[in-house]
């Protein structure tokens, strides 16, 4: 573990896997919600946690460099249930990737339990994990130009769906339209860091 001094009251931890990030991640909310630990914002990425707002970064980089994190406890709390067709252009390819059918990979996909590591990339995209290392997939070779809003994608560990327009090479095997995001809504973002999401598959798989 490795924290960095960011401006005059923020700190970016360094650690070596996504799962010690979220491991991290939960344990700097808890402290948080205990109320030894003022901050402003906690923010997870993929192998970094950003702290923001605090009042002695160095003291607490000490602390941290010197301290044992503790596994990520169980998730909880009610799912979110997302509507998919698996009707992806590349869901025969991520089928033939797996060594199974297209029919197979839908199934499998919509049988497993994500949750949401951290998000970016756009409002309202949350990075999801929960598929086994030998599922993993790699990206399109070539991005698309225009990746259409609601598209179910995978990339390396990750489950996406995309909650605009953009450019993206991730594989596209399905499409929802459960809104990520709405500025109206309270919260903006459907999805957030620790999240159970479930894929509800929308006709026969």
């Amino acid at each position: 573990m490795r924290a960095l001094p960011v401006g005059a009251d923020a700190l970016l931890v360094e650690v070596g896997s996504g799962e010690e990030a979220e491991a991290l991640h939960a344990e700097l909310l808890r402290r948080r919600a205990q109320g030894t630990l003022a901050v402003r914002e906690i923010v997870p990425a993929a192998r970094t946690v950003l702290l923001d707002g605090l009042a002695d970064p160095a003291r607490l980089a000490d602390e941290l460099s010197a301290a044992d994190v503790p596994p990520a406890p169980p998730r909880t709390g009610e799912a979110v249930e997302l509507p998919v067709r698996y009707d992806g252009p590349d869901l025969a390819e991520v089928a033939a990737q797996w060594g199974v059918s297209a029919r197979e990979a839908a199934r499998i996909h919509a049988e497993t339990e994500f949750h949401v590591a951290f998000c970016g990339f756009a409002p309202g995209f949350g990075y999801l994990t929960g598929l086994p290392d030998r599922l993993h997939v790699p990206r399109r070779d070539t991005p698309r130009t225009s990746v259409p809003a609601g598209s179910v994608a995978l990339a390396g560990p990750y489950t996406g769906v995309y909650p605009r327009s953009s450019p993206g090479g991730w594989q596209l095997i399905g499409t929802t339209d459960a809104v990520l995001w709405d500025h109206t809504r309270v919260p903006a973002a459907l999805l957030s860091p620790g999240t159970r999401v479930r894929f509800v598959p929308v006709g026969a798989v």
